[in-house]
């Protein structure tokens, strides 16, 4: 049997980006990766994210949001950054974790010259389906 990969998302506050990339690998690649995630701050779960992950079929209502601290000391193998904030501040960790930066649109920030509801939940929607896109090239893409 081989042993799975510790992976943590890392984003700004943990609220969307770092959760719905969590929810998908979770969902997608649970029999290879066990998954985490992470903010250098946290700002709660976005209600936004949650709606989105949960039109395609993804619960990450019971997620919360995280400071990274709570993870210095899990041997984590792989740290994906999902933002630029998190690349420019990600700290060191113990251990051999490599991380990789791999940057999605912030939602949140998309949304906000949207001129309706349903185009703001677009914005999110196409993030969301870019960071499926990505989750599902793991691991290789790790490597």
């Amino acid at each position: 049997m081989t042993t799975k990969i510790k992976l943590l998302y890392l984003c700004t506050g943990n609220s969307c980006r770092s959760q719905m990339a969590e929810g998908w690998t979770r969902t997608l690649k649970s029999d290879q990766i066990d998954v985490y995630s992470a903010g250098i701050e946290t700002h709660g779960l976005n209600p936004d994210a949650v709606l989105v992950m949960k039109e395609s079929g993804v619960d990450i209502s019971g997620h919360t949001s995280d400071l990274i601290d709570k993870y210095l000391d899990v041997p984590i193998d792989y740290v994906v950054t999902v933002c630029d904030r998190a690349a420019e501040t990600c700290p060191v960790f113990p251990g051999a974790a490599k991380v990789i930066h791999h940057s999605f649109d912030d939602p949140p920030a998309l949304a906000r010259n949207a001129s309706t509801a349903e185009e703001a939940l677009d914005a999110y929607r196409r993030v969301r389906d870019e960071i499926k896109a990505f989750v599902e090239t793991l691991p290789e893409a790790l490597y």
